[in-house]
């Protein structure tokens, strides 16, 4: 039995896809009833059999934080693919943060040893890696030595230590570290925010860039991992570093829109995020930019997959094709 977490959010729902593609009966975590409707949505959008594909999953509602539904959950479990995760680089989410994606994760974890399972895989996320200077990118032994980290990016290192913890009390785990996932569906959470920004055409862009990938190669490679013979291994994945302005321009060609031209300058970026912090503290919204976010975007890293493309003979699609995809996509 493979166990799926997550399976409402970008990257779970495009693994069920696969997993009931290749004959696989999946069982998936879920929270809400609501949110399987875009689940449902995204396997009609892919196939005209999806109803009968979107029936082999065995939904169960559950928490990642709730043991005994968990209890159940487990149960004839073998394989599970742990995609779960709070994204926000909010400071005000921080313990919501820490909660969800650290202690979830121990959960994950505690009870994959408990029950035994064969193999779990844990998608963490590039955030969660080393900084280092260009010329050279960053690895999957580059140390961590994150200058002004964010949020976010502390709890899925933190997440990770609990599947390494793991790893020390035996079971077998690869971890996956993707960049910044583009695919299909989901268009209001996560990068899915990326192609509204771009279908209005605006003309700016942001300072910076970052290692991207397709939502199908993170899957793809989560695979590869759990059917390798070889465990307790990280793989970034990445498939091209770029900058955002190519990412709008390749956006702008896929919409039919203006290529953007103008770049938002970082004496902005400082005051926006500080108008940003003052709303926050009036209205109690959630913060869109934060000092973190503005800091990053002074330096572009540049990450490696040689590691991914050497052992598991990992091959990647190319960006500006799976964001003509996307723009097909978002426009139906």
């Amino acid at each position: 039995m493979i166990l799926v977490t997550g399976g409402t959010g970008l990257v779970g729902a495009h693994l069920l896809y696969e997993l009931c593609l290749a004959g696989k009966t999946p069982r998936a975590l879920y929270r809400a009833p609501n949110s399987l409707n875009a689940v449902k949505n995204l396997f009609k959008s892919k196939s005209d059999a999806f109803e009968s594909l979107f029936a082999q999953i065995q939904w169960t509602q559950g928490d990642i934080l709730d043991l005994e539904a968990l209890k159940f959950a487990f149960t004839d479990v073998t394989d599970l693919y742990h995609c779960a995760a709070l994204i926000s680089f909010d400071p005000q989410d921080y313990k919501k943060l820490q909660q969800i994606n650290v202690t979830g994760t121990a959960n994950m974890v505690n009870c994959a040893l408990d029950f035994k399972v064969a193999k779990m895989c844990y998608v963490s996320s590039i955030a969660s890696l080393g900084k280092t200077t260009a010329p050279h990118s960053i690895t999957e032994d580059t140390d961590w030595n994150i200058e002004n980290p964010n949020v976010y990016a502390l709890s899925k290192y933190k997440a990770e230590l609990e599947v390494w913890r793991g790893v020390q009390e035996g079971l077998q785990a690869v971890i996956i570290n993707p960049g910044v996932i583009l695919g299909a569906g989901f268009w209001n959470k996560g990068s899915g925010k990326l192609f509204g920004f771009a279908k209005k055409g605006n003309a700016y862009y942001f300072p910076g860039g970052s290692g991207f990938v397709g939502v199908s190669d993170v899957v793809k490679l989560m695979q590869l991992g759990m059917k390798s013979k070889s465990a307790n291994e990280r793989y970034i994945c990445v498939s091209e570093n770029l900058s955002y302005l190519e990412v709008f321009t390749f956006m702008s060609k896929g919409f039919g829109t203006q290529k953007p031209t103008k770049k938002l300058s970082f004496l902005f970026l400082e005051l926006l995020w500080r108008l940003d912090y003052l709303k926050q503290k009036i209205t109690g919204g959630p913060r869109k930019i934060t000092a973190q976010t503005v800091f990053s975007l002074r330096h572009q890293d540049f990450y490696s997959a040689q590691k991914s493309e050497d052992l598991l003979k990992m091959e990647y699609q190319k960006i500006d094709k799976i964001i003509l995809d996307c723009c097909k996509a978002f426009i139906n």
